[in-house]
């Protein structure tokens, strides 16, 4: 990682997301335990990434961020790539977090939230209240992570679908 980056933010943007998910994918995932090569869902998601914005500069890696693609624009434009609306909360707080990182970095950003199956997409700027909202989203994650166990799984509509599921409910 990057030595002018603060050490504390040495969380992944998927990390960021699955907390918002749930926490206890979010742990085991973050464990190594990842069931999600299997899932048909996950499948479908990075082929949507894939055949979408072929043009682009994709996947650019920062230290342990990776953003969909860049654009630049006026200033730098991350644009993350979701197939549903469903978790929206989980994808702007994951693209906020990304913001958050760069303008640790001295870079200005703003971010794009593209749905290409509904086409549409939603602008997102990191304001000083979303920017406080993240310091603390940092370390409610990372206390989630620092757990000895993975938090007791609570069903939701979502477990329905999810890769984890046989290994939380079985």
């Amino acid at each position: 990682m990057n030595d002018l980056v603060n050490p504390s933010l040495d969380l992944t943007g998927v990390e960021i997301n699955y907390y918002f998910i749930c926490k206890t994918k979010l742990w085991l995932f973050s464990n190594h335990v990842q069931m999600e090569d299997e899932s048909e869902l996950v499948k479908l998601g990075k082929l949507t990434h894939k055949e979408s914005f072929e043009r682009e500069e994709k996947e650019v890696n920062i230290g342990p961020i990776k953003f969909d693609y860049i654009r630049r624009r006026n200033k730098l434009e991350i644009h993350e790539v979701k197939k549903s609306k469903k978790m929206y909360e989980s994808h702007l707080y994951q693209l906020l977090y990304y913001l958050y990182y760069l303008k640790q970095l001295g870079i200005e950003a703003s971010g794009v939230l593209k749905y290409p199956r509904l086409r549409e997409e939603k602008k997102v700027e990191l304001t000083r209240e979303k920017e406080n909202e993240i310091k603390s989203l940092i370390q409610e994650v990372k206390d989630v992570l620092n757990r000895d166990s993975f938090p007791k799984p609570e069903w939701k509509e979502i477990c329905k679908k999810c890769a984890y599921r046989e290994f939380c409910f079985s």
